[in-house]
């Protein structure tokens, strides 16, 4: 599993689809109101949207974290960085913000290599 991390706009699912040699139809694009991922696809894109889903559901996030990991072990995981900027004031925004931190941080340590994109940069962290 290799997790791509950045902020937004800053050319993750580009950086992806050229370093991988996938197409669009290897996609997954992960939403705000489905909270399940189909198994097998190459990329799954924008999984932070994916967390907001559960948190509206009330579902077990780390369980589910922990489900997505050994469903989709050879996936490219791609994840905005939500966790730089202003503190959302809606608690439900807030409890996004840190399950999406302890989700990323868990899919972090089973990935075989995080990478993180700034300005169109990658930087490999693990």
């Amino acid at each position: 599993m290799v997790l791509i991390i950045g902020g937004a706009y800053q050319g993750k699912l580009d950086y992806a689809l050229g370093r991988f040699g996938v197409t669009k139809e290897d996609i997954y694009f992960c939403s705000d109101t489905d909270i399940k991922i189909p198994a097998g696809k190459k990329i799954v894109y924008e999984i932070d949207k994916w967390i907001l889903a559960l948190v509206k559901d009330g579902a077990d996030i780390a369980d589910n974290a922990k489900s997505f990991v050994a469903e989709n072990p050879n996936a490219v995981i791609i994840c905005d960085d939500i966790s730089c900027g202003v503190v959302p004031i809606d608690s439900s925004l807030r409890k996004w913000r840190e399950e999406t931190g302890r989700a990323v941080g868990q899919i972090a340590q089973e990935s075989s290599e995080v990478v993180r994109l700034f300005c169109g940069i990658p930087t490999q962290i693990k």
